[in-house]
């Protein structure tokens, strides 16, 4: 990136659901700013706090001088007022409160590691139960991605039997949202995908 002298947009929207760390999470964006970088980051609050009614987040941006920092700071004015003018506070409020108030901030960290805990857990478990059946392909990249969401690998065709024949819906190329499953459905799903990777135009390579 520093020798092709690329500019860095950082879409950090799952802050804590990646790893269960904020820190960990936070790497690669500190990592730039400690090695000089100007950067931008486009931090939501929508998963990681459950606002997705409120669209919460800010823009951050790294700058290596003041005189970049004002220009910007002016044309980021310009915008904003063209975008919203005075946006909706609710969900700002919300993460402000929690986040300066030490023990809201404990349980909301507390709240993303068990999540971010249930999410890998349910991604074992897939992937064992598309092992334990002999499910034609490489599962790997089930329980090697991170985060809400799972590019299963299954094509077009594959899906829509998936959505028409077993009522699980995901989109069509395939990712499919992880917190969906439960050990109440964790069979089910397993099995459909069994079947439309068996009889449904092929398997995963």
């Amino acid at each position: 990136m520093m020798e092709r002298r690329l500019f860095p947009l950082f879409d950090s929207a799952y802050q804590g659901f990646a790893s269960g760390d904020l820190d960990d999470d936070a790497y690669a964006v500190r990592e730039y700013v400690r090695r000089g970088m100007e950067v931008f980051i486009a931090q939501s609050f929508s998963k990681n706090f459950g606002l997705y009614n409120e669209r919460a987040g800010s823009l951050c941006c790294v700058v290596t001088s003041t005189e970049m920092a004002s220009s910007l700071r002016s044309q980021l004015k310009v915008l904003c007022r063209r975008l919203w003018s005075n946006p909706p506070n609710h969900g700002c409020r919300v993460v402000a409160t929690v986040l300066n108030n030490p023990a809201l901030r404990a349980d909301w960290v507390e709240s993303l590691q068990i999540m971010s805990s249930r999410v890998e857990r349910m991604r074992q478990e897939l992937y064992q139960r598309l092992r334990t059946k002999g499910t034609p392909g490489t599962w790997e990249h089930v329980i090697t991605q991170i985060g809400m969401f799972c590019f299963t690998g299954l094509s077009s065709k594959q899906v829509e039997v998936l959505i028409n024949k077993y009522h699980i819906y995901l989109l069509k190329n395939g990712r499919i949202n992880v917190c969906g499953l439960n050990h109440n459905n964790l069979d089910y799903v397993a099995t459909a995908i069994d079947d439309v990777v068996r009889y449904s135009n092929g398997s995963l390579n």
